[in-house]
C-alpha cells in the first residue's frame, strides 16, 4: 500500500456532536465538570459563613440566616468597641499567645538541632513519638493538668497558661522545625566551627538566619492554633480581667438561647484581624525560600 493510500486509510476524528445533533460529552469532560462542581460546593461551604459574618456585623436585626441588612449600620461595632469587651481581652490574647509562641519557637529550635544534625537510632522513634503526641486530645489531660497547676500554684496565672500552651504546640513545632533545618547545608556550620564558633553560636548566627521562611511557618501555625484555643484558657484562667478574647466571646451567648448575633459577628471580625495582619505582614518571607545562593563558594 502506498503512502498516499495509507494516509487516506486513517480514520477521521470523531465529530464533537452526537448523531442527534447535540453536543457530545466525553468522559474526560464529564469528570472535569464534576470536579468543578465539587470545588464550587466546597467554596460555597467556606464563603457562606464569611458572608454571614460580614452581613450580620452591619445588621441590627441579624439572625442565623444569610440576608442583606435592610439598613446597614455600624452600631454593632460601636457596641463592642469598648475596653471591657474588646481591648482588654485582645491585649490578654496578644500577651498570652505572643509569649507562648516565642517560647515554642525557641524550644523547638533547640530540640530540632540535635535531631537534624546528629545521626542516631533513637532519632526516628523519638520523632514518631513526638508526632504521636500531637494526636492526643487536649481534653484527655486537662484534669491532671488542672490538679498539677493547683499544686504548683500556677492556676489563674498568665505565665502558667502560656507555658502549657507552648508545651501543647511544641511536638508539631519540633517536627516542622527539624524538617526545615534539614534543608540548611552542614558545610556552613563546619565553616563556622573552623572559625571557632560553638554549636550554639552556629545555630543562632548561621542556621536560624537561613531558616527565615521555616521559622515564619512555625510561628504563624503556633500563634493561630493558640489564638483560637478556647478550652485551655477557660480551664486555667479564673479571673475575668485575665480572660483572652477566645474565652470572652462566650459572653455573647446569653441564657435561654438568646444571642446578639450582630455584636457577635462584629466582635468576631475584630477578633480575626490580628491573625490576618500577622499573615499579611510576614507573608512575603514565606515565598522567598532559603536564601542560600552564594553562601557556598566553589
Amino acid at each position: 500500500m502506498s503512502a498516499l493510500s495509507a494516509r487516506t486509510a486513517r480514520p477521521w476524528p470523531r465529530s464533537a456532536k452526537s448523531r442527534t445533533g447535540g453536543p457530545r460529552w466525553s468522559p474526560r469532560l464529564r469528570r472535569r465538570l464534576a470536579a468543578d462542581a465539587a470545588l464550587l460546593l466546597i467554596a460555597a461551604a467556606f464563603l457562606l459563613p464569611l458572608a454571614w459574618l460580614v452581613l450580620a456585623s452591619i445588621d441590627n436585626d441579624a439572625t442565623l440566616r444569610v440576608s442583606a441588612p435592610g439598613s446597614p449600620t455600624m452600631d454593632n461595632f460601636s457596641a463592642v468597641w469598648t475596653d471591657e469587651i474588646t481591648f482588654t481581652p485582645m491585649l490578654n490574647s496578644l500577651l498570652l499567645c505572643g509569649g507562648a509562641t516565642i517560647l515554642t519557637v525557641a524550644c523547638a529550635a533547640l530540640a530540632a538541632y540535635p535531631l537534624s544534625r546528629f545521626r542516631s537510632r533513637v532519632v526516628r522513634p523519638y520523632l514518631l513519638t513526638v508526632l504521636f503526641t500531637t494526636c492526643l486530645p487536649i481534653t484527655a489531660i486537662m484534669v491532671p493538668v488542672y490538679g498539677l497547676f493547683v499544686q504548683v500554684d500556677l492556676i489563674d496565672t498568665m505565665s502558667g497558661t502560656a507555658l502549657f500552651l507552648a508545651a501543647s504546640q511544641l511536638p508539631f513545632a519540633i517536627w516542622l522545625m527539624k524538617n526545615f533545618m534539614d534543608g540548611v547545608p552542614v558545610i556552613l556550620e563546619e565553616a563556622a566551627w573552623t572559625d571557632g564558633a560553638s554549636w550554639l553560636q552556629s545555630l543562632i548566627r548561621v542556621i536560624l538566619p537561613l531558616m527565615g521562611p521555616g521559622i515564619t511557618v512555625v510561628m504563624i501555625y503556633s500563634f493561630i492554633m493558640m489564638w483560637g484555643n478556647f478550652f485551655v484558657p477557660f480551664m486555667l484562667l479564673l479571673s475575668p480581667e485575665q480572660l483572652p478574647a477566645s474565652v470572652s466571646i462566650f459572653t455573647f451567648f446569653g441564657n435561654y438561647g438568646q444571642v446578639v448575633y450582630g455584636q457577635l459577628a462584629a466582635f468576631s471580625i475584630l477578633y480575626s484581624t490580628p491573625v490576618l495582619l500577622l499573615y499579611v505582614l510576614i507573608s512575603r518571607r514565606l515565598g522567598g525560600g532559603f536564601a542560600l545562593g552564594g553562601a557556598v563558594k566553589g
